[in-house]
Protein backbone atom coordinates (compact mmCIF):
# COMPACT_ATOMS: atom_id res chain seq x y z
CA UNK A 1 0.00 0.00 0.00
CA UNK A 2 1.04 3.57 -0.61
CA UNK A 3 0.22 7.02 0.73
CA UNK A 4 -0.31 9.60 -2.00
CA UNK A 5 0.07 13.21 -0.86
CA UNK A 6 -0.80 15.97 -3.27
CA UNK A 7 -0.43 19.71 -2.69
CA UNK A 8 -2.73 21.55 -5.09
CA UNK A 9 -4.44 24.87 -5.64
CA UNK A 10 -7.57 25.15 -3.44
CA UNK A 11 -9.72 26.27 -6.36
CA UNK A 12 -9.06 22.94 -8.12
CA UNK A 13 -9.92 20.66 -5.18
CA UNK A 14 -13.52 20.02 -6.19
CA UNK A 15 -12.54 19.18 -9.79
CA UNK A 16 -9.80 16.79 -8.64
CA UNK A 17 -12.10 15.12 -6.11
CA UNK A 18 -14.91 14.64 -8.65
CA UNK A 19 -12.49 13.19 -11.21
CA UNK A 20 -11.02 10.81 -8.63
CA UNK A 21 -14.52 9.62 -7.66
CA UNK A 22 -15.62 9.17 -11.27
CA UNK A 23 -12.42 7.17 -11.89
CA UNK A 24 -13.28 4.78 -9.07
CA UNK A 25 -11.11 6.22 -6.30
CA UNK A 26 -12.58 7.31 -3.00
CA UNK A 27 -11.60 8.12 0.49
CA UNK A 28 -9.60 11.34 0.43
CA UNK A 29 -8.49 13.31 3.47
CA UNK A 30 -8.05 17.04 2.85
CA UNK A 31 -6.13 19.67 4.80
CA UNK A 32 -6.11 23.41 4.22
CA UNK A 33 -2.76 25.15 4.53
CA UNK A 34 -0.43 27.93 3.56
CA UNK A 35 3.17 27.86 2.54
CA UNK A 36 5.96 29.05 0.37
CA UNK A 37 8.02 27.10 -2.07
CA UNK A 38 9.96 27.96 -5.15
CA UNK A 39 6.80 29.65 -6.35
CA UNK A 40 5.51 32.55 -4.30
CA UNK A 41 4.03 35.69 -5.80
CA UNK A 42 3.75 38.22 -2.99
CA UNK A 43 2.04 40.64 -5.37
CA UNK A 44 -0.93 38.29 -5.78
CA UNK A 45 -0.98 36.28 -2.54
CA UNK A 46 -0.60 37.57 0.99
CA UNK A 47 -0.17 35.91 4.32
CA UNK A 48 -3.05 35.39 6.69
CA UNK A 49 -3.52 36.52 10.27
CA UNK A 50 -2.15 33.16 11.47
CA UNK A 51 0.72 32.85 8.98
CA UNK A 52 1.82 36.39 8.08
CA UNK A 53 4.96 35.28 6.21
CA UNK A 54 3.26 32.69 4.03
CA UNK A 55 2.03 33.61 0.58
CA UNK A 56 0.46 30.61 -1.13
CA UNK A 57 -2.70 28.88 -0.05
CA UNK A 58 -2.64 25.14 -0.67
CA UNK A 59 -4.76 22.08 -0.13
CA UNK A 60 -3.08 18.84 0.86
CA UNK A 61 -4.88 15.69 -0.22
CA UNK A 62 -3.94 12.35 1.31
CA UNK A 63 -5.05 9.06 -0.22
CA UNK A 64 -4.16 5.58 1.00
CA UNK A 65 -4.15 3.29 -2.03
CA UNK A 66 -3.30 -0.20 -3.15
CA UNK A 67 -0.09 -0.29 -5.16
CA UNK A 68 -1.95 -1.13 -8.36
CA UNK A 69 -4.09 2.04 -8.09
CA UNK A 70 -1.32 4.58 -7.48
CA UNK A 71 -0.46 5.34 -11.11
CA UNK A 72 -4.11 6.03 -11.93
CA UNK A 73 -4.56 8.28 -8.89
CA UNK A 74 -1.39 10.25 -9.64
CA UNK A 75 -2.42 10.67 -13.28
CA UNK A 76 -5.88 12.00 -12.34
CA UNK A 77 -4.43 14.49 -9.87
CA UNK A 78 -1.65 15.64 -12.22
CA UNK A 79 -3.94 16.12 -15.21
CA UNK A 80 -6.84 17.71 -13.29
CA UNK A 81 -4.79 20.00 -11.03
CA UNK A 82 -2.46 21.30 -13.73
CA UNK A 83 -2.86 24.82 -15.03
CA UNK A 84 0.54 24.70 -16.70
CA UNK A 85 1.93 27.48 -14.53
CA UNK A 86 4.30 27.64 -11.57
CA UNK A 87 2.63 26.90 -8.27
CA UNK A 88 0.44 24.02 -9.47
CA UNK A 89 1.82 21.89 -6.65
CA UNK A 90 3.46 18.52 -6.09
CA UNK A 91 2.57 14.87 -5.64
CA UNK A 92 4.49 12.54 -3.34
CA UNK A 93 4.06 8.77 -2.99
CA UNK A 94 5.29 6.89 0.08
CA UNK A 95 5.27 3.29 1.24
CA UNK A 96 2.99 2.36 4.13
CA UNK A 97 4.72 -0.04 6.50
CA UNK A 98 1.67 -0.93 8.57
CA UNK A 99 -2.04 -0.20 8.37
CA UNK A 100 -4.63 -1.11 10.97
CA UNK A 101 -8.28 -0.16 11.22
CA UNK A 102 -9.18 1.04 14.71
CA UNK A 103 -12.80 -0.16 14.60
CA UNK A 104 -12.17 -3.86 14.08
CA UNK A 105 -8.40 -4.42 14.12
CA UNK A 106 -8.18 -5.45 10.45
CA UNK A 107 -4.72 -4.97 9.00
CA UNK A 108 -3.05 -4.52 5.63
CA UNK A 109 -5.17 -4.44 2.46
CA UNK A 110 -8.32 -5.22 4.46
CA UNK A 111 -8.17 -1.71 5.95
CA UNK A 112 -9.26 -0.35 2.56
CA UNK A 113 -12.30 -2.61 2.26
CA UNK A 114 -15.64 -1.56 3.76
Amino acid sequence: MKLVKAYIRPILLEDVYKKLRSSGHCCVTVFKGEGTGQYSDSNKEHGSFFFPAMHSRVVKMEIVALDENVDSIVKVIRETASTGTRGDGNIFVMDIEHAERIRDGKVGREVLSG
